[in-house]
Formats: C-alpha cells, sequence, structure tokens
C-alpha cells in the first residue's frame, strides 16, 4: 500500500471526493505531485449534489472532463417559485444556450458519475498517487511538514506519511479540522430536510428548471436530473422523520401533485433520506502546512445549489497558489491569501443560502401570504430576474492578489490612482472566444498570469510584464473581452491563473506593476 519511510512528499490530500480529486488533478498539471487518502475503495454510489453553474462548470473544464460531463449533465432552465398548490407566483427563466464562461449557466447532474469523471481525469495523471481503504487518525504540523497519521481499514495496520503540505477534503466530519483544533462558526440556520431520489421512464411535464415551493407548514423543492432522475426536497414537520418515509406508498401524499398520471407503480426509488441544512464556516481555515477545503471548511444550505461547487472553487483558489510556493515562484505569504478570500466568498453565498431558505419557509400563514402578494411583482423589479439567473458569484475580497478601485485614506476609502471604484478586480474574467474562431480564453492561454488590455504596451512594459513571467493579451474595444473591460471602467486586466481579476484600471501603467515578480520556476525534484 504506502512504503514507510522518511520521504516527504509534495501534497497529501485527506479526502477523495470532488473537491480533493479536483485539487490533485491541478495540481498535477502544475507539476506538482500528491497522494490523495481516502476511506472508500469506491465513490459512494447515491445521489447527492445535482447542480453547478458555468463558474464551476469551467473549473471541469480545466480538469479535462468538460465534454464529459456536458453529455452526461442536463442545462436548467431557471427558477420558478410557486405556492403550495404549484401555483406560479414568479418565474425567472435562464437560457439554456453557452453562455460568458463557454458553457450553460446552470447544469443538473449525479453526483457518482461525476465522481467517476474525476477519478477517470485523475488516473490518466502519474503523478497522482490514490490510496484507498485507509482511515486517516491525526494530521499534525511538524516543522518543515506535516506528518499524517493513517490505519489500513483492511488490516488494521499503522502508517504515516509526511507532505510539504496537507489539503482536508474529508467531509464535513472532517479528521483534519479536529486535527488543527478549530470549530466552527455557526451562522444560526438548522432545518431537517426529506430528499427524495426518483427514476422513472414517464415524463412527469414538469418545468424543466428547478421549483421551489414556498409554502409556510412545508416548503419543498423539485428539479428535474437527467432523463429518468427527479429529486423533491420537502422540510419535515415536528415528529416526521426519513422512517416516516420508507417507501413510494408511504412517499405518494408529497410527490402525488407533481406526478400527473403518472402511477406510483412506474416510478424506482432510488432513495428517501433525511439531511439537516446547516450554515457552519470553520473559524480557520489554515494551520501553517494543514488547509481545509470543501465541506471541511464550509456547509451551505442547498438552496441556491452552490455546497459541491464551492469546494471546487476553493480547489481552484489554492492549487495555483500552493504550486508557486512549490516551485519558489510566488512568497509563502500568498497561501494566506486561500482564506481570504475563500472565506468571505462562501459565507456570503451562505447568507443568501440562508435568506433564501426564510424566504421559502418563513412567516406562517402570514408569510404565504406576503409571498402571495410580493412573488408575482419580483419578475419586474429592475435587476431581480438577472440576479436570480445570472449565476455570477460575488467578487473575492481584498488580498495581496485582489486589489480594488480604492485605497485606504486617513479617513474614508478614496479612489487609487488610475483604478476605477467600479473595478473588475476579484470578480472572474470571462472565458470570452478569442478573434474569429471557436476558441476561448481557456483554449489558448494556459495557467499563467495574463495582461488583458485594449491598448498595446509599450516595449518597456511589454518587457517587464515578460520579466515578471506573465502574458499580454491585446484585444478590440468592441471584441468580447473588450466590452468586459468597459463594463467595469477599465482599458486593461491582470487576471490570474485561476482566471480572477487581480486589479483593472484605465491604463496599462494603472495596472502592470500589480504582477508579481514570478520569473522562472526553480526546478524541484521528486
Amino acid at each position: 500500500m504506502l512504503d514507510d519511510g522518511p520521504d516527504v512528499l509534495p501534497v497529501v490530500i485527506v479526502g477523495g471526493g470532488p473537491t480533493g480529486l479536483t485539487a490533485a488533478a491541478l495540481l498535477a498539471d502544475l507539476g506538482v505531485p500528491s497522494m490523495i487518502l481516502e476511506r472508500w475503495a469506491n465513490p459512494y454510489p447515491q445521489p447527492r449534489a445535482v447542480h453547478l453553474d458555468d463558474e464551476v462548470f469551467r473549473i471541469l473544464d480545466a480538469v479535462g472532463i468538460a465534454d464529459e460531463f456536458g453529455k452526461r449533465s442536463r442545462p436548467a432552465r431557471g427558477l420558478r417559485l410557486v405556492d403550495r398548490s404549484l401555483r406560479v407566483l414568479a418565474e425567472f427563466g435562464r437560457r439554456t444556450e453557452v453562455g460568458r464562461h463557454g458553457h450553460p449557466g446552470a447544469s443538473m447532474f449525479d453526483q457518482p458519475e461525476l465522481e467517476q469523471l474525476l477519478r477517470g481525469a485523475v488516473e490518466c495523471r502519474e503523478s497522482v498517487t490514490v490510496v484507498t481503504d485507509v482511515e486517516v487518525d491525526l494530521v499534525v504540523n511538524e516543522g518543515n511538514a506535516a506528518r499524517v497519521e493513517l490505519t489500513d481499514r483492511r488490516t488494521g495496520g499503522r502508517q504515516v506519511v509526511r507532505a510539504r503540505y496537507v489539503l482536508g477534503c474529508d467531509g464535513a466530519n472532517s479528521v483534519v479540522r479536529r486535527s488543527m483544533g478549530t470549530r466552527w462558526n455557526d451562522l444560526g440556520f438548522t432545518q431537517r430536510w426529506l430528499v427524495v431520489d426518483v427514476d422513472t421512464p414517464a415524463d412527469l411535464r414538469q418545468w424543466d428548471g428547478v421549483a421551489q415551493v414556498c409554502d409556510g407548514r412545508r416548503a419543498g423543492t423539485f428539479m428535474r436530473v437527467s432523463d429518468v432522475r427527479y429529486r423533491w426536497e420537502f422540510q419535515l414537520l415536528d415528529g416526521e422523520s426519513a422512517d416516516s418515509f420508507p417507501d413510494l406508498n408511504a412517499l405518494e401524499p408529497l410527490l402525488r401533485p407533481w406526478l400527473s398520471s403518472t402511477g406510483i407503480d412506474e416510478l424506482t426509488l432510488v432513495r428517501s433520506r433525511e439531511y439537516t441544512f446547516r450554515a457552519h464556516v470553520a473559524q480557520r481555515w489554515r494551520d501553517r502546512r494543514i488547509f481545509l477545503l470543501g465541506d471541511a471548511a464550509h456547509l451551505t444550505p442547498p438552496f441556491i445549489g452552490q455546497g459541491m461547487g464551492s469546494g471546487l472553487r476553493d480547489s481552484m483558489n489554492l492549487a495555483w497558489k500552493l504550486a508557486g510556493v512549490i516551485d519558489q515562484t510566488l512568497p509563502e505569504s500568498a497561501l494566506d491569501t486561500y482564506e481570504q478570500e475563500r472565506k468571505p466568498h462562501v459565507t456570503s453565498l451562505i447568507t443568501l443560502a440562508m435568506a433564501i431558505g426564510v424566504t421559502m419557509t418563513g412567516g406562517g400563514r402570514i408569510g404565504d401570504i406576503v409571498r402571495s402578494v410580493v412573488g408575482p411583482l419580483l419578475p419586474h423589479l429592475p435587476g431581480v430576474t438577472q440576479q436570480a439567473v445570472d449565476g455570477a458569484s460575488p467578487a473575492l475580497s481584498a488580498s495581496a492578489l485582489v486589489h480594488s478601485g480604492w485605497s485606504r485614506g486617513r479617513l474614508l476609502p478614496t479612489p487609487a490612482a488610475g483604478l476605477d471604484p467600479r473595478s473588475l478586480a476579484g470578480t472572474l474574467c470571462p472565458n470570452a472566444v478569442i478573434g474569429a474562431g471557436e476558441k476561448r480564453l481557456d483554449d489558448v492561454v494556459s495557467s499563467t498570469f495574463l495582461l488583458v488590455t485594449i491598448t498595446r504596451p509599450s516595449r518597456a512594459q511589454t518587457d517587464e510584464i515578460e520579466r515578471r513571467g506573465a502574458r499580454v493579451m491585446t484585444v478590440g474595444e468592441h471584441s468580447p473581452l473588450g466590452r468586459w473591460l468597459a463594463s467595469g471602467g477599465a482599458t486593461a486586466a491582470v487576471v490570474r491563473p485561476d482566471r480572477v481579476v487581480t486589479v483593472a484600471g484605465a491604463s496599462v501603467s494603472a495596472v502592470y506593476t500589480y504582477l508579481p515578480a514570478l520569473g522562472a520556476p526553480r526546478v524541484a525534484v521528486w
């Protein structure tokens, strides 16, 4: 299984779910070997996550599985708010064609299928070692390395591995988090829900989007996941549990409003399971050489479909920084920006999910009356529909690698020289079409810093940009990227390897010095 010995691995990843597998694949493509330690031999067979947006789809593209995932996923048409009788209160439609990031704005999928694709992607990368049937017992910092103690679940044998860095991707009950001694910050949301997955060849003739049942007594969610898979989520009442709904006969009163003429005998119950939806964020995401990612770092209610996706965002944010520190093109301090950027971002998404949950369920009978009156007005309010279906996540917070258009004055923030206060900093650069062909930004630019500009840099500026290990992309004013720059009041922007904007401003001279001096990587021998 493992060789006993003093060798220190570059990275050990605890947990082989979507977050850990994505981190391993991204690190491998950046030249960093890793070892995944996973408790189970095969991916968990039951469906869990079913939704991701185009920003997360773009991460799957970076891993190399976008085409296969696209064949196995289903674009979603948007969101409907309905009352307990399924009367539509409001509809926020979403186009299903490819959007600004090169993929549908929202996709429905089966998580076990996604995990199989991710496992296949990792197995194709020789620098990733996957060790299964092991239980990690403890992770401890030891000077220039972290020690991971584990037990072989088949033999009971105890072993130790050491790594420069350990990524805790081991879920809500994370051993890595407990080893760090960090606790949850409870954001104050707890609800018990029943999650029901059903397969049927019958067409239920329901809308191909997500329907949120806004009901003060029993809220619910319906979504079509695939050609044959449907999911319902029902808020459990006091005294109810999953044991109250062990089979389709018991579930029929809940499902019947959605089934039309479909008989219960035409359905196959995949699972009926109780979940407690919580809103938690770990107090600390890093302890020196140990990091938390995914559900080990944060738990979100599922009402905006960002739980699994937030874990993949963690991997994308951290992988290139870790690679840069390991090959010594970035300082160790760059790793501090992981928590600085990701923690506020995921907290804002969790807060939004909590608000949606309260909107769906709160207020009792009075709340139902308010929803029936206000709901139909929402699509007509300026910006509400765009916000509901746009899918763009919040900008990352300021860090050493994200610089907003504001500088700190003595009393109040003031606009920084050359940087527009409407700055694009912290947002995701679109995966726009480049030139007249079908190639997009991610197809033509590798994992490096990029200066996107509508004005060509001077020779001296170009030399300095290249000395810092970055590339220049000059685009037309009316090109997709040119229009994107203009939307942020900018003519130039520095874009990081994860496609997040470091800084944007009115000229090349205002932004190019924010490029880190990467230079050429120093060769590391593993």
